[in-house]
């Protein structure tokens, strides 16, 4: 039987793609330090741990479609100490930030429509654009000027009369670009100009670094009626595995159109919505402390790389990501080559070939993507593993 040309033309993930080979390793008894996926091991809020021993349900029964109205209202006056006025009725749970962004192509474009993003851009919103049937055009972005926002008149170049949305994540994935005010209020100009849909995803709001200012799409009245935001409780408080996102728009026909989504798929996870509104009640302290450590690894990693012949880094200023450029012919195969072929004093690292993170062909061939996200030793460590490797790599090429 043949599968659907949709999920054959569909691209793995640069994330996961390399996961059997890391396991293959791992069971030859290699321990692997990864470098290449998103998930945080800083310790969950107490409070939502707590929220999952004291559950007194006799049923775990659905929740309402749009997600619980206590939820909603801790989001709302999460938004509001943001800056943000946002009611619990603009505000929709979502199993993820995955879903929410899904949801929004969905929803505010029809098959053929077409996005503007910039590149290289996370993966998945790649598939998700496959999924709607949405054609991706986008902006290239580089890692000599830290993958700065174009000007005003590249995005323009790209609108047609088929182009529905522009779409940002700010702080970057997989860059850790911050966009600040001046890119915003541009990215405002023309999405009110065009009359655009603007979907920004700022699941990584928080991690901002180096004294810097964030501004969300959701601070510019002027534009709220084309403004979807994306958000995340995922990397805010550790809490990946209870997938629990949400889309939040003041425009009325959007969130009546998702609903109608919502709905086909019932409910968000009980479970998760119940640890995502404890959450909630965390201390500020949490999050600084958070922000803190991830500031600390990031300048270990920044600081290490710098001390390899022929890497090439940009300095992220948000999220928990550095984009490299390496010194190799092929970064997809060296990374496969690391798990498969390398190990020194029984040990490898794991990394994101950042290839697939790009969509035109033959961008960041020599790129990788690596996520923070590990102890300021294990970070050090896998670093000193990635220079080790770069020394035997058989396709190294001398700056």
């Amino acid at each position: 039987m043949k599968i659907s040309e949709r999920i054959t033309a569909m691209a793995s993930s640069p994330i996961r793609k390399l996961t059997p080979l890391a396991d293959k390793a791992k069971s030859a008894g290699i321990k692997i330090y990864h470098l290449n996926i998103g998930q945080p091991d800083i310790r969950t809020p107490k409070q939502g741990i707590d929220s999952l021993r004291t559950i007194d349900r006799t049923v775990l029964e659905y929740s309402p479609s749009q997600g619980f109205l206590s939820l909603r209202r801790k989001i709302s006056g999460y938004y509001s100490k943001c800056g943000m006025e946002y009611s619990p009725d603009d505000i929709t749970v979502t199993a993820g930030a995955s879903e929410a962004v899904l949801f929004s192509f969905l929803t505010c474009m029809d098959p053929g429509d077409e996005l503007i993003t910039t590149e290289p851009a996370y993966a998945n919103y790649l598939a998700f654009a496959d999924v709607a049937g949405v054609k991706v055009r986008t902006l290239k972005t580089s890692i000599e000027n830290g993958f700065a926002l174009p000007e005003v008149e590249h995005f323009e170049e790209l609108i047609t009369d088929r182009t529905k949305a522009v779409l940002i994540c700010n702080p970057n994935n997989p860059s850790g670009t911050l966009y600040g005010m001046k890119e915003m209020q541009m990215l405002a100009d023309i999405v009110r100009k065009h009359d655009l849909y603007l979907f920004s995803d700022e699941v990584y709001r928080e991690f901002v670094y180096d004294g810097m200012e964030y501004f969300s799409a959701g601070h510019f009245d002027a534009i709220a009626d084309n403004v979807v935001l994306i958000d995340s409780f995922s990397k805010r408080y550790s809490e990946c595995g209870i997938r629990i996102g949400a889309l939040i728009t003041k425009n009325r026909s959007i969130t009546e159109g998702v609903l109608k989504l919502c709905q086909a798929r019932l409910s968000p996870p009980l479970l998760g919505q119940i640890v995502a509104e404890a959450s909630c009640d965390a201390e500020p302290s949490y999050l600084d402390d958070v922000i803190r450590e991830y500031d600390r690894r990031r300048k270990v990693l920044v600081e290490s790389l710098a001390r390899i012949p022929g890497v090439v880094t940009s300095i992220p200023h948000g999220a928990f990501y550095a984009m490299a450029a390496l010194p190799v012919d092929d970064a997809e195969k060296f990374c496969a080559w690391c798990l498969s072929d390398f190990s020194y004093e029984g040990e490898s690292v794991m990394l994101a070939p950042a290839n697939g993170f790009y969509i035109t062909p033959g961008l960041g061939t020599n790129q990788v993507r690596m996520a923070y996200v590990l102890k300021e030793d294990d970070l050090k460590r896998a670093v000193f593993l990635l220079a080790k490797a770069l020394e035997a790599y058989p396709g190294r090429k001398e700056s």
